[in-house]
């Protein structure tokens, strides 16, 4: 890849700025895609984007740009998206710094602005050089997560469409699903979430099966079913509710038809019962049945100690002799059945009767 240095005032590079959702972002008086499709959302914070502004004012040099040049003599950045960002809005109005918009500067304040200069290389190469040296100069600074770095190999109208739908601040998917999520869309967690669940987790597959769609319609009509079948099914929000692999559920209950009263008691019994140490995992549990998922408390080892010494060591199943390090504590009435993780319920059985029980 060819790299040749520029320097660039801001006054250029902000003439005619572009933020929206249809046109995408762009500067240079039209001429410069701020954020390509394997860009990230901007995700500085006030006070990173400030720092931009404050160095501007300052006169310190930025960290160098890079601008890919194309063949119609236009430009995408590959690197200092964020920067130009920020100071694009600062010169647009988009917010103030220390309570002065842009337009409340003097005029001396403002032309000291937009003359700065940035240091700005422009890069020639093929698609893939491009790629490969936009994944190496973003080792450093906010690192890429693995959602950005797909993004970057499945370009195409698929994720033009995916991104508007699961990566804006205020997105469908946001709207519909917060509550339920982890993370946000600006970082691609949403995307990533999505892929994860109608493909069992094959999200490079998935997008390279649907890189060339002219849409995302069906992953976005998939995520709002998951959502919609986590509230018809489970009636009542809960803060554990969020975070969950609801898509997992999904594919495997969509179809089955549930009791969601039943549902509701059962969970609100769960909650209030403190041998259920996963919360979490009651909501898995009561579809499931799989008692594991609620980290059911254990006996203390003073409990243990305790009950060790009242059998004398005697495994009360078969009647042997065993060193403490060679027994387990077990629930005399188990969990599932009301046995509490009390003293008075515990008993220590040898590691071999303790598995034949578990195994019955």
């Amino acid at each position: 890849m060819d790299i040749e240095p520029h320097e660039i005032t801001i006054r250029e590079i902000a003439e005619n700025y572009v933020d929206n959702a249809e046109n995408g972002v762009t500067g240079y008086n039209g001429r410069l895609n701020i954020r390509p499709p394997y860009q990230r959302e901007f995700v500085y914070k006030d006070k990173q984007r400030d720092a931009v502004i404050e160095t501007i004012k300052k006169k310190r040099p930025l960290n160098v740009m890079y601008w890919v040049k194309n063949s119609d003599n236009e430009f995408e950045v590959l690197d200092g998206q964020q920067r130009t960002i920020s100071f694009c809005q600062y010169v647009n109005g988009d917010f103030s710094l220390n309570n002065r918009f842009f337009h409340n500067l003097t005029a001396t304040e403002q032309q000291q602005i937009l003359d700065y200069k940035v240091l700005v290389y422009f890069c020639e190469g093929n698609d893939k050089e491009k790629l490969d040296w936009f994944k190496i100069i973003n080792i450093a600074g906010e690192k890429l997560t693995d959602q950005e770095l797909r993004n970057a190999v499945y370009t195409g109208p698929w994720l033009s469409d995916a991104k508007l739908k699961f990566s804006k601040s205020n997105c469908p998917a946001y709207r519909h699903g917060s509550k339920y999520l982890n993370g946000t869309p600006i970082r691609q967690d949403y995307l990533e979430t999505a892929m994860k669940w109608i493909n069992c987790g094959e999200i490079c597959e998935y997008m390279s099966l649907h890189q060339h769609d002219p849409n995302a319609n069906e992953l976005f009509f998939y995520f709002r079913n998951v959502i919609d079948w986590v509230e018809n099914t489970f009636v009542n929000y809960r803060k554990e509710m969020k975070g969950i692999e609801w898509g997992v559920l999904y594919n495997i209950y969509k179809d089955k038809v549930f009791d969601t009263a039943k549902i509701e008691t059962e969970i609100c019994e769960l909650m209030a019962d403190d041998d259920v140490t996963n919360k979490k995992g009651i909501f898995f549990y009561v579809l499931t049945r799989r008692e594991s998922l609620l980290s059911i408390r254990a006996f203390d080892n003073r409990t243990r100690r305790t009950v060790y010494e009242q059998q004398q060591g005697i495994c009360p199943h078969c009647g042997q002799h065993f060193e403490i390090d060679q027994m387990e504590a077990d629930h005399i009435t188990p969990w599932s059945k009301g046995g509490k993780t009390v003293a008075e319920n515990c008993q220590m059985l040898c590691q071999e009767c303790n598995r034949r029980k578990s195994d019955i």
